[in-house]
């Protein structure tokens, strides 16, 4: 019987491959080894693949996509419930078949080797901040080891500890005075590779013009904009910017029935990373809404009479990925009234 999806379970050496024919009945379900992955696709020219979108599912896309096959990655969650029994590749190669099939699914797109390489400096990134984040956290826990507080703010610490250093009277013993110097040093380093990272993706930000355009956006800067284009592309995988808010955790959780209608906090679903973002340049916008203008500005100013900050700081965050959208999809200029 004929082939037409073909559920891939990805691994380092040894892939799961599972088969199905239009009835959805299992044809076969083996396992192979990477290099022998590519040849055995090609025997099946007219399939559907189907992969989890997990590590190396970007790479593997791209290549069957330059081998004329349609690809279909699916996010992890909407998998999990089509795994019928026991955990295996087995299994869970045929639920990608079974997750596959369901065209009311959002199947993401294999990223572009341009956009790999944007969200490669936004991960090194992100993780060089947690780093610093931890330093900090560690370096305020042993400073109060010494009944030293510092004020809050990574700013007014980082001046706080030379001169604890210098100061002779300051309750450090000759031994923690060494340990807070190397602390210092380290985050100095984390400081300059975060630095070098930031420059790399404003360099990345001037070559694209679909960055340059989403930079036009009050409280859209060069790292939204990057990290934006590596995650959406062009936005054709979300059918409208209500989706892709959506897809960010931008909305209200629901827990309807019948006629009782109830919403609560917003999902935070999706990317946190880039939710994190559009959040952050909500606040720039309200944090300068007084003395602003801009339609953007004085529909904030209204909203926030409302319902007060944080709800619309969350609104605007879930309006600038809706204008994002916009943009991306219909290839269109920023207008800001």
């Amino acid at each position: 019987m004929k082939v037409t999806l073909i559920g891939i379970d990805l691994a380092k050496n040894v892939f799961q491959v599972c088969g199905i024919n239009q009835a959805g009945k299992s044809i076969f379900n083996r396992a192979l080894r990477r290099s022998q992955l590519i040849d055995f696709l090609l025997k099946y020219p007219d399939s559907i693949i189907a992969m989890e979108a997990c590590s190396g599912s970007n790479y593997w896309g791209r290549e069957l996509l330059s081998k004329g096959f349609e690809v279909r990655l699916i996010p992890p969650q909407h998998v999990k419930p089509f795994v019928k029994g026991n955990k295996n590749d087995r299994n869970d190669a045929f639920a990608i078949c079974e997750a596959a099939l369901r065209l009311s699914l959002t199947f993401v797109q294999p990223r572009t080797l341009k956009q790999t390489d944007m969200i490669l400096a936004h991960r090194i990134r992100e993780r060089k901040v947690e780093q610093r984040t931890a330093l900090i956290n560690q370096i305020r826990g042993l400073l109060n080891e010494y009944g030293i507080v510092i004020a809050q703010g990574k700013a007014r610490l980082k001046v706080a500890i030379p001169e604890l250093l210098e100061e002779p009277n300051s309750g450090l013993t000759q031994l923690a005075r060494q340990y807070f110097q190397a602390l210092l040093e380290e985050w100095q380093q984390l400081d300059a590779a975060i630095k070098s990272l930031e420059s790399n993706i404003k360099n990345q930000a001037k070559s694209n013009e679909q960055v340059g355009r989403l930079m036009e956006i009050k409280g859209v800067a060069e790292i939204t904009a990057t990290a934006v284009v590596s995650f959406a592309g062009n936005g054709a995988q979300y059918h409208n910017g209500r989706h892709f808010a959506a897809n960010l955790g931008l909305v209200p959780r629901e827990h309807s029935s019948g006629d009782k209608q109830k919403l609560g906090r917003i999902t935070k679903r999706g990317n946190s990373y880039l939710r994190r973002l559009l959040v952050q340049g909500a606040w720039s916008i309200i944090r300068h809404v007084e003395q602003s203008t801009d339609q953007m500005s004085v529909w904030a100013k209204q909203l926030i009479e409302r319902r007060g900050k944080h709800k619309a700081v969350v609104a605007v965050a879930n309006k600038l990925a809706r204008i994002i959208w916009s943009m991306l999809y219909k290839q269109t200029e920023y207008k800001a009234n």
